[in-house]
């Protein structure tokens, strides 16, 4: 799952791109993104022609150094899933008995 990220020289922010790949989605209908930028709150990531999962958001550096996220898989059938960005900046426990993903946004 890569996750890219640019530093803006016009603001305090860099812009963060999360993807997961098609092997990494396996058979999900829907891929969302959820984490500590967003209040917990999905965010839909893109099905791109590939079969890949993406999208990109700004997020603010002249607040916390990092973010947990992680991402919702949900199956034709509905069921949810949890993972972790392959390609995370680092892992940490999350309260429910899982990792979440890290995001660090200071160079």
């Amino acid at each position: 799952m890569p996750l890219t990220k640019q530093f803006l020289k016009s603001k305090p922010e860099v812009k963060v791109t999360f993807a997961v790949e098609k092997e990494a989605a396996a058979n999900a209908e829907q891929v969302m993104l959820i984490g500590e930028f967003t209040q917990w709150q999905p965010v839909e990531l893109k099905r791109m022609k590939s079969g890949e999962f993406k999208t990109t958001l700004n997020l603010p550096t002249d607040g916390p150094e990092s973010f947990e996220y992680c991402y919702q898989f949900i199956t034709p059938e509905g069921n949810t899933r949890y993972e972790n960005d392959w390609q995370a900046d680092a892992y940490v426990p999350s309260p429910y008995g899982r990792d979440n993903s890290v995001v660090r946004v200071i160079q």
